[in-house]
């Protein structure tokens, strides 16, 4: 049986995959391309976080809210971008321009 923590390493694949293909497809609107890059930014920071809370403060990531206040910010600013890059994209289209 998997564990959580390989589950989640085996999870980055598909994203990797995703990433690759959603970027040379250059149909994903650039901001919200930014975004989708910015959650692999979230996972590349929280990992070591995580780890640094376990090792510094002997608990999980979620009780050490300073440390995980300033993770989920990024996946926040992550999920804007995302947001607004659609939005733009579907004001465009609204307004019948193509980029």
């Amino acid at each position: 049986m998997l564990t959580k923590d390989a589950l989640f390493a085996l999870s980055l694949f598909p994203y990797l995959a995703f990433l690759w293909f959603i970027t040379r497809s250059g149909k994903m609107p650039k901001l919200a391309l930014w975004g989708f890059y910015g959650t692999l930014v979230f996972v590349a920071v929280t990992i070591p976080v995580g780890i640094y809370a376990k090792l510094v403060y002997k608990e999980s990531l979620a009780n050490v809210d300073f440390l995980h206040g300033g993770a989920e910010s990024l996946l926040t600013i992550a999920n804007i971008l995302i947001v607004l890059g659609f939005k733009n994209a579907s004001d465009r289209l609204r307004k019948g321009e193509k980029n």
